[in-house]
């Protein structure tokens, strides 16, 4: 019951939709209806600025580091933390409020990560930073920041919170489709 209760919340806390609240007050325009239509930090950039963007992405990996960090510390084994950590970027990208459709996940994700695997997800920010900084495309540096993470929790976490960054790492990837189509062509933006 408790495991079920933890992941509902983790989901719940994950479909807060920031980026659509802090784009809105910070420009008084949709997020949904600019650029991608994504609700994440880089949509949010295009929408309203460097500011709310900072702001939508601490956010966001906040919704995503108080789950998994609360849950992993409460329960006797770190399935719970990697279960509730994976239900929120769930409910970021896909939250009940907006009929499903959310952001892709990233900074969830890196939240998560930072609460069980804080040296993959140290080493995930680090190699988005360098692929972002290269090839100035964000979908670059956030598929290449996912691999990263997920190597370095390969080798040094937790079998549970492997599992947890590897659930994660596939969201990002799938929720990125369109972007890769759109870097095979050359036509990312």
């Amino acid at each position: 019951m408790i495991f079920a209760l933890g992941v509902a919340g983790s989901y719940l806390a994950g479909s807060i939709p920031f980026g659509l609240f802090i784009a809105k007050l910070a420009s008084g325009r949709d997020v949904r209806a600019i650029g991608s239509g994504n609700i994440g930090a880089t949509n949010v950039a295009r929408a309203a600025g460097r500011t709310a963007a900072v702001s939508t992405l601490l956010l966001d990996a906040l919704k995503g580091f108080l789950p998994a960090f609360f849950a992993s510390k409460s329960a006797d084994s770190s399935s719970l933390g990697a279960a509730c950590g994976v239900a929120a970027v769930v409910g970021h990208c896909f939250p009940v409020w907006l009929r499903f459709r959310g952001g892709k996940g990233v900074a969830t994700g890196l939240g998560v990560t930072l609460a069980l695997a804080p040296l993959a997800a140290m080493s995930g920010a680090l190699a988005w930073a360098l692929a972002y900084a290269i090839a100035r495309i964000s979908s670059v540096g956030s598929l290449a920041g996912s691999a990263a993470a997920l190597l370095v929790a390969y080798a040094t976490a937790s079998r549970q919170a492997l599992v947890a960054v590897a659930a994660i790492v596939s969201i990002v990837a799938v929720r990125h489709r369109t972007n890769v189509r759109r870097l095979l062509s050359h036509q990312e933006r």
